[in-house]
């Protein structure tokens, strides 16, 4: 496997995320930010909860472009629109709705959450970025 995902002791604990990942391999793959649309341009869903799976399934749908998957990813972000703390439920219900599907590692690489006024369109509530790398 080329990536590893850890968590030193002395980071903050629990989190849904591993704190480093360590990465060998000559291809990097980067999937610019991933919306809930379908390829026509439809909302695939209203809610955050909704949204965050969409948007990781057009993520893993970009990285099986480039021949790599989510035990490739070092590296998440989350842009989500008008965020709370309070919120961290529904995204996670999210991210766990389709983790499975998407083989997701547990717990989930490297990842931020960045909370922005706005995105591309109102409607959309949260983008994903995954950086990966393979051999």
């Amino acid at each position: 496997m080329s990536v590893t995902l850890l968590s030193p002791h002395g980071l903050m604990q629990p989190v849904p995320y591993h704190h480093v990942a360590v990465a060998t391999g000559s291809r990097h793959v980067h999937v610019a930010g991933q919306v809930a649309r379908d390829p026509g341009g439809r909302t695939l869903a209203p809610d955050l909860r909704g949204q965050v799976a969409h948007a990781l399934r057009n993520t893993a749908r970009g990285l099986a472009g480039a021949e790599a998957g989510f035990a490739d990813v070092v590296r998440l972000t989350f842009y989500v629109t008008r965020w709370s703390p309070d919120q961290v439920g529904d995204l996670l219900a999210g991210v766990a709705d389709v983790a499975e599907e998407l083989a997701m590692p547990h717990p989930m690489p490297p990842a931020s959450l960045v909370g922005v006024e706005h995105l591309f369109e109102p409607d959309v509530r949260v983008e994903v970025e995954a950086t990966a790398v393979v051999d």
